[in-house]
């Protein structure tokens, strides 16, 4: 009860009223109620030796009836109105009466109770289905705590925040706006945003976004985006606009109830009146079989059984509820679908396009091998390097100095020179070391030894005399291999990596993964050229592409595939914008659990379309010759919406794929 809403409580509250009543009124043995009587009458009988006072039946089970379904007739009444004739309530509402019409009181009160019944239930699913995309919602800071020229603080509303203003967030509070960290030290809760339980640690110089949650130190955050343009705006901003994308199967079911009501209307209004027109014209003893032994009322209790039947609710709430409960289990992980059409593109993937670094690998070099001459040790070759390479920002420099992992003394290193292209060279320890390519050992007259490891390379000359190289790699992801494992489980029938790195490094990182195709050494343009060529390529125009890249460089190939998925976005906006799905975290395991997502919703949606559709078939016809009741009617309606939604809500649970 106490998560049921004000509005769904008081619904409730007249459902069980209404079967209150109506199983009162089914249990009184003790009173005469003659079929056929007025309102109020004294009949002749007597029960102990007194005149006895009876209402008529229709009066009694009209108790319940109105308390049940006094909104739907309203409801119909004024869609009439309104020129919205052909709806549900309409179909509710003129099947009901109809049964009051013909005596059948029981079952009118027992189809709206039902009816009611099942609009409830559909309603908490809804609802259900709401709360992990609602606990989105809440993700945007109500205020920002600014810091004014004093050093105090006033609460303000964040879109009044400008750009270069100084907030301060406190431990429990969201990041109010995107910024970067001027004082301070902090760990940030990122689940609401990537789904990642594990939280991410900031100080000073680090950018923060907004949307985190401050779980312990206080911040000093300098502010870099206005509000309208903030992480957390953008992503509520796509996740409000999903609903607007409807796929296929929805417009399906849309433009197939706008026509199928009408026309049950129509079947079941011909089914009374011809059959009726022909009793009355048709002599008694030439009228054919199936007129044999009917009269006019039994023809307008089918033609009611056939209205309850033919009511299209679990197409029209199922379908919709079920694309809803897949886009919120996937937002549930960090996996942000901007429409139900791009969930319903992602499930006919059939090939998969990845970017090497920074989707499938790390994106930062490291190093993972050291080959030093004859004379050497390791530990002198790392640190030649490291001390020859700490003036220069290049990403391989970087790696040689982590990799060292010492304080490095910059008065140890002189005359340091940048040769763009090949190297460094400079002065260490008074000592000439020269670090780089094998140009640079080119160029020197040095000669050097190959390494058939995949990776660059960076040899070492100290006075002139080699000391050996050493291999540097971008290491793919730990959870990779899984990925693409988690693909083929999922029924995808070709992974394709394109990168701009070498040959031997993309048949090395391919081979590791267990990729079927890899392109090395392309440029943006040959990327969308690959991609053209894999489109041009498929097994059939239902087959869809997908591309993963990290949503930076990548949003022209994102662009053209069938399905752009931004991965490891969280703070991109060129990945929010480019893609169509869009991963907050640099997991890519998640791409598994995203394609898992779609294909299970869309087995949901197939299996909701097909059962509804045979079951109201089956009891159509069933009903059309009188075989079907009105109470296989209300199963064949609400009880077939009841299962529908019950298998929609289903998409909810989502398994994510070694997390």
């Amino acid at each position: 009860m106490k998560n049921l809403t004000r509005k769904q409580r008081k619904m409730l509250y007249r459902i069980l009223l209404a079967a209150a009543l109506l199983i009162v009124v089914k249990l009184l043995p003790a009173l005469y109620l003659p079929a056929r009587i007025p309102l109020l009458t004294t009949a002749d009988l007597r029960l102990n030796s007194g005149p006895a006072y009876f209402l008529s039946p229709w009066l009694l089970y009209l108790l319940p009836y109105a308390v049940i379904g006094w909104d739907v007739l309203w409801k119909a009444v004024r869609n009439i109105l309104n020129g919205q004739v052909f709806d549900e309530n309409f179909l509710m509402a003129l099947a009901t009466v109809g049964a009051f019409a013909t005596g059948e009181y029981a079952e009118a009160v027992f189809v709206m109770l039902f009816y009611q019944t099942g609009e409830l239930f559909q309603d908490y699913a809804v609802g259900k289905s709401r709360q992990s995309i609602a606990a989105l919602m809440d993700i945007r800071p109500d205020v920002a705590n600014l810091e004014l020229e004093d050093g105090s603080l006033e609460e303000v509303d964040p879109e009044d925040v400008e750009v270069g203003s100084v907030v301060v967030v406190k431990p429990g509070e969201r990041v109010p706006l995107d910024g970067e960290v001027l004082e301070g030290t902090s760990a940030l809760d990122t689940a609401a945003l990537t789904g990642e339980s594990v939280p991410r640690d900031v100080g000073p110089g680090d950018p923060v976004i907004s949307g985190c949650v401050n779980q312990s130190g206080l911040l000093r955050v300098k502010v870099t985006k206005p509000c309208e343009e903030s992480t957390v705006s953008k992503i509520l901003d796509l996740v409000e606009n999903a609903g607007e994308k409807k796929a296929a199967s929805e417009n399906f079911i849309t433009r197939f109830a706008r026509y199928y009501t009408p026309c049950v209307v129509i079947a079941a209004t011909a089914l009374f009146l011809i059959p009726t027109i022909a009793l009355a014209l048709i002599p008694a003893g030439a009228q054919p079989g199936f007129l044999a032994g009917t009269d006019w009322t039994g023809w307008l209790h089918r033609a009611l059984i056939f209205l309850v039947i033919s009511c299209p609710c679990a197409l029209v709430i199922s379908v919709p509820l079920s694309f809803f409960g897949g886009i919120g289990g996937a937002s549930k992980c960090g996996i942000l679908v901007k429409g139900s059409n791009y969930l319903e593109t992602l499930a006919r993937t059939e090939t998969v396009v990845f970017d090497k670094t920074g989707t499938l690998t790390q994106g930062s070099f490291t190093v993972t091998a050291l080959h030093p001459a004859e004379g050497v040790t390791e530990d002198a070759l790392l640190e030649a390097a490291a001390l020859a390479e700490s003036w220069s920002s290049h990403p391989i420099s970087v790696s040689l100095r982590k990799a060292w992992g010492r304080d490095i003394d910059p008065s140890r290193v002189t005359e340091v020179e940048e040769i763009a292209g090949h190297g460094v060279t400079a002065k260490v320890d008074g000592r000439a070391v020269s670090a780089g390519n094998s140009r640079l050992m080119d160029r020197e007259g040095v000669r050097w030894e190959l390494c058939e490891l995949p990776g660059t390379i960076v040899h070492v000359t100290v006075e002139g005399r080699y000391a050996g190289h050493i291999l540097i790699s971008d290491l793919p992801k730990p959870q990779a291999k899984t990925l693409v494992e988690g693909l083929k489980a999922a029924g995808v029938k070709k992974t394709v990596m394109l990168t701009g790195d070498t040959e031997a490094t993309a048949k090395a990182v391919a081979r590791e993964l267990g990729i079927d195709e890899y392109h090395a050494q392309l440029l943006p343009a040959d990327k969308v050229d690959r991609v053209e060529r894999l489109l041009a390529g498929k097994s059939s125009p239902n087959a869809a592409l997908a591309f993963v890249g990290d949503g930076i460089n990548d949003a022209p190939v994102l662009t053209r595939a069938d399905i752009g998925i931004a991965m490891g976005a969280l703070g991109s906006d060129a990945a929010i914008e480019a893609a169509d799905i869009v991963l907050m975290d640099d997991n890519p395991a998640k791409i598994a659990t995203a394609m898992r997502i779609s294909r299970k919703t869309l087995r949901i949606v197939k299996q909701n379309i097909w059962f509804a559709l045979g079951v109201k078939g089956a009891v159509l016809l069933l009903g059309a010759f009188g075989v079907a009741t009105m109470w296989e009617a209300v199963f064949a309606d609400v009880g077939v919406a009841f299962i529908a939604i019950l298998n929609a809500m289903r998409c909810l649970r989502v398994e994510e794929f070694n997390k």
